[in-house]
């Protein structure tokens, strides 16, 4: 196995990388969400940032907090805007 494709294995298995991916996913599918709202895309959004949510708290166990605090500062970003989607579908 060559030293790069070591090095990409490791990183997948990475907690920081797999939380950062994750919040990558979520903030997509509340971007999907919000372009298109509908309660498939939506519950999707609810999914994925749920999904995020526990990739940040396993991550949360790593040394590298700086990197950790971004991807939760992103991830609540995501967040709060999928609360205003969610709002204004109720609301209607």
């Amino acid at each position: 196995m060559t030293r790069a494709r070591t090095d990409s294995s490791l990183q997948s298995q990475n907690p920081i990388s797999q939380a950062q991916n994750s919040v990558h996913n979520a903030h997509n599918a509340v971007t999907q969400a919000q372009s298109h709202p509908s309660e498939q895309l939506i519950q999707q959004a609810e999914t994925a940032v749920e999904r995020a949510e526990h990739a940040v708290e396993q991550a949360g166990l790593s040394y590298n907090q700086k990197a950790v605090n971004e991807a939760r500062a992103d991830l609540a970003d995501d967040q709060a805007a999928l609360a205003s989607l969610e709002n204004e579908g109720s609301s209607q």
